[in-house]
């Protein structure tokens, strides 16, 4: 596949939130301010753990597992619905997703999510719509009030990165 010749910006990108049931309760952010940010991608996704002895360095090698942040923000159009999806009841687990099941299974302590990061790429002549996905995400969500109000998302993966910015090891 040949590199594209578009560069992508805020406006090309989508983001989907999914809980782990067979038939996943999802919801696309609708007003996302297109500011998705993840930080600390690396190879193998593990601390490096440098050894020395008097000053001078010995090894080097991979140690703990390390955990991807990540953040986004949305303009807010309602704070709960029974039969729309969005972004506080995926995230609390309310409303449409009262039903929904952790990503890590239906008896996980933890609710997790998947999120998916969907960037148009065949528009602009691309093969594809590139993605990563990252899984088992445990998310919060605070609300600012202003203009407009917003809501803003911060969790972290800790599952695996797949898709085209998959990195193995996850």
């Amino acid at each position: 596949m040949a590199s594209s010749t578009v560069i992508k910006h805020f406006t090309d990108g989508t983001i989907k939130l999914e809980d782990g049931t067979g038939s996943p309760i999802d919801v696309t952010i609708r007003f996302c301010n297109g500011d998705l940010s993840t930080t600390g991608l690396q190879q193998k996704m593990q601390e490096v753990a440098a050894y020395e002895t008097r000053g001078t360095l010995n090894s080097l090698r991979h140690g703990a597992r390390i955990y991807v942040p990540f953040s986004f923000t949305a303009q807010m159009s309602e704070f709960t619905s029974a039969t729309d999806n969005n972004i506080p009841d995926a995230i609390l687990q309310n409303g449409a997703f009262a039903a929904g099941v952790s990503t890590r299974g239906a008896n996980a302590d933890v609710y997790t999510l998947k999120l998916t990061f969907t960037v148009e790429g065949t528009d602009f002549g691309d093969s594809s719509d590139p993605e990563f996905t990252m899984d088992d995400c445990h998310c919060t969500v605070d609300f600012s009030e202003g203009e407009p109000n917003t809501f803003s998302v911060a969790g972290t993966c800790y599952g695996t990165i797949g898709g085209d910015l998959a990195i193995a090891g996850t």
